[in-house]
């Protein structure tokens, strides 16, 4: 039987195990639901239906059914027997959101706040809150409830159709209520009730939805005068902003030949050099709007920026090109185009967003105007200028409780970089790339240290990035701090430097957060070769002078070619008390391992040479029978007469051979430059190794990105 007022019989919840529960009954539920019968729901819940049975099709619920419906009684009865609040339709819709989407069921929304744990900005698999379905429906009063009772404005992600591109294709946007409101059909009255309505509770003014477009902007598409005006009286209105096309309020309403509205827009303040506003008025042959243009300042020959710019970034030159095309309202020196088009990277605080600043192309870091971050970032960068492998500081503007850092654009991170190549072989095995990104970055942190005594305090690959000209720059000083004279400040970036070292060698095969994890002993243990070791094990045990420790790093046979491995073992081979074998000098004294050090690739080095080269070599020592022995005297020694005797005429054969010795020595005996590197280190000896950094300078002009710089070779 049909009731509509019928009073509820408050019963102990029902349990499901009272008879045989069959999906029949399950369906007679949603039937009885359906007829509104409270007294055969009261049965069939009595009998045992399922109080949370989900229809096949959209997966209904009985209280999905019974909100539709709008009882609130039927709604009170299910809850009572158990209905669960927060179970999802298929679409993810919860019966709250329902209620909202019906509208003028606002008692029952007001009773299902009152059930425990519901969220009031809860969203369905497409973004829909209850406030957002009731602003779409226009149902004022239901969104006055909800905004009362705290609801979001900003309503998160809605599904849209591109409809331009495919109309299949679905995107999803962050939508605004307020936005919703403004793009509805329905009448005048309504929507400036709804507007009102989400301003009055906080929405965001400036908000932009699909291809950019602001609440004035759509106002004024919509030739609502009476919205136009609501929106000009809020005090944060942004009255130059543009949609994605560039297009400002004042420019679609000339476009339009809204004469009205271009009045009020221009008596707000609105910029006259947002286009060609009087040409446009000229081509409609609307006087008036003339007239009315020129006695703000519109400028009757307006002149867009020229088509045949081009970028000097690759990778972000499409995105460059529109936004100089782009009329954009300049913040000091800098044009800025905050849409997703335009962003370089995600961050904490901001973004990082495509920009120009003086015409030049920059990346712009956005801050909170009185953040502690900012201020580390620009304290840095200001005081480090000259420093050559740091990203340029152009400059930084403030604008409405903002802060916008510009910076010389970048192409890609290393981490980006090296996802790229990964996999892609090194020429001629000599990995020039890896020791070209860490020279650079082993420099840019040295002089950070020594120079200009700040640590940087976030070093990971992110934070490297490099360059239209493949140079590499160390960014990312917002955790930076000025040194204070704790060595542990200094160790934290050396200890993630050593990280970063087997970073780059492996070619990001290993996520540099899983090698933070990773304690010091084991990232050394991973080492692929005993140079690297003994680079990372200095990095981690450094001297006690840490704030110099990187320059002496600089000169570590890593960061030598292999020609100039090569030259300094010829050179070290040059000495007298080598040549001549005196066995008990210094040097070779050095020279000569310990019994208890560990196993070589140059023990019995004579046997590992190529057989007629060791042949002809030991040829000039036939009369004395003194031939060359295994030692790493002797081998230093062949090292050296070899390279004086390979490119004569008669030893062609020898070279057709073997190659380039430089390869051929790195690759026969891997591990002799750090050995001989290690037992000479600290003696005159060192001499005879190559100077792979110039010591500090005191600072200089660099002018832009001037300087000295490491590029990266090409990976093939």
């Amino acid at each position: 039987m049909k009731t509509d007022d019928h009073k509820v019989t408050q019963e102990e919840p029902m349990s499901c195990s009272r008879g045989t529960v069959t999906v029949e009954d399950n369906c007679k539920l949603i039937e009885a639901i359906h007829k509104e019968d409270v007294d055969e729901i009261q049965q069939l819940l009595h009998r045992g239906a399922d109080v949370n049975f989900q229809e096949e099709v959209g997966g209904w619920t009985p209280l999905h059914n019974a909100v539709q419906c709008g009882r609130k009684d039927i709604v009170e009865l299910l809850l009572h027997h158990g209905a669960d609040p927060h179970q999802r339709k298929r679409n993810g819709a919860t019966p709250f959101i329902i209620a909202g989407i019906m509208g003028h069921h606002v008692g029952l929304v007001q009773m299902l706040l009152e059930q425990e744990c519901i969220e009031i900005d809860d969203t369905d698999s497409e973004g829909k809150t209850a406030l957002l379905a009731a602003v779409e429906l226009r149902q004022t009063r239901m969104a006055e409830l909800l905004c009362h009772k705290g609801a979001s404005t900003d309503c998160g992600p809605l599904t849209l159709l591109r409809g331009r591109h495919t109309i299949n294709q679905q995107i999803h946007e962050k939508m605004h209520a307020l936005m919703h409101a403004l793009l509805s059909r329905s009448p005048d009255s309504s929507v400036e009730d709804i507007t009102r309505l989400l301003l009055d509770h906080g929405a965001d003014v400036n908000v932009r939805g699909e291809r950019g477009k602001t609440p004035l902007i759509l106002a004024v598409e919509k030739k609502h005068v009476g919205l136009v005006q609501m929106l000009l009286e809020q005090e944060c209105i942004e009255i130059d902003d543009t949609d994605s096309e560039g297009k400002t309020a004042l420019l679609a309403a000339v476009e339009l030949r809204q004469t009205r509205m271009a009045e009020l827009l221009c008596h707000k303040g609105a910029s006259t050099d947002c286009g060609p506003l009087v040409r446009t008025a000229k081509l409609n042959y609307d006087h008036s709007l003339v007239k009315l243009l020129l006695s703000y300042g519109a400028r009757v020959c307006f002149q867009p920026p020229p088509e045949d710019w081009e970028p000097q970034s690759s990778r972000w030159g499409s995105a460059l090109k529109k936004l100089h095309r782009m009329y954009r309202p300049m913040i000091g020196k800098l044009k800025i185009f905050m849409d997703e088009e335009y962003k370089v990277a995600e961050t904490s605080e901001g973004g990082i967003y495509l920009g120009f600043y003086e015409e030049k192309e920059v990346a712009v870091k956005l801050f909170p105007e009185d953040s502690a971050r900012a201020e580390k970032e620009v304290s840095c960068l200001q005081s480090c200028r000259e420093n050559s492998n740091l990203v340029t500081l152009y400059g930084s503007e403030s604008n409405k409780g903002c802060l916008y850092v510009c910076v010389a654009l970048c192409e890609r991170t290393l981490e980006e970089h090296l996802d790229v190549h990964r996999g892609e072989a090194v020429k001629n095995e000599e990995d020039e790339f890896a020791r070209n990104v860490l020279l650079s970055i082993f420099k840019a942190v040295h002089e950070l240290h020594s120079l200009h005594e700040y640590t940087h305090q976030d070093l990971q690959p992110r934070n490297i990035l490099i360059d239209s000209k493949k140079a590499v720059r160390l960014a990312d000083f917002d955790q930076s701090i000025k040194w204070t004279g704790d060595p542990q400040e200094i160790r934290r970036d050396l200890e993630a430097l050593g990280r970063l070292v087997l970073y780059v060698v492996k070619k990001g095969e290993t996520p540099f957060e899983k090698l933070k994890a990773q304690g010091n002993a084991k990232v050394i243990e991973l080492s692929p070769d005993e140079e690297i070791k003994d680079l990372i094990d200095h990095l981690f045990c450094p001297l006690e002078h840490v704030k110099d420790h990187l320059g002496d790093l600089l000169d570590h046979p890593f960061f030598w070619s292999w020609e100039k491995r090569y030259r300094a073992l010829r050179d070290v081979g040059n000495e007298n008390d080598i040549k001549r074998r005196k066995t008990k000098s210094e040097i070779l004294t050095r020279l000569t391992p310990g019994s208890s050090e560990p196993p070589r690739s140059f023990d019995r080095w004579t046997s590992k040479i190529d057989k007629d080269v060791m042949k002809d070599m030991n040829k000039f020592y036939e009369k004395n029978g003194d031939f060359y022995r295994d030692t790493v005297g002797d081998l230093l020694k062949f090292i050296r007469n070899m390279g004086e005797h390979i490119n004569e005429e008669k030893n062609k054969w020898m070279k057709k051979k073997i190659g380039d010795p430089s390869c051929y020595f790195q690759k026969t005996f891997p591990d002799l430059v750090i050995y001989v590197y290690r037992k000479l280190q600290d003696t005159d000896y060192r001499k005879h190794f190559p100077q792979t950094h110039n010591p500090i300078k005191p600072p200089y002009n660099r002018g832009g990105q001037g300087g000295s710089l490491s590029y990266l070779p090409e990976i093939i």
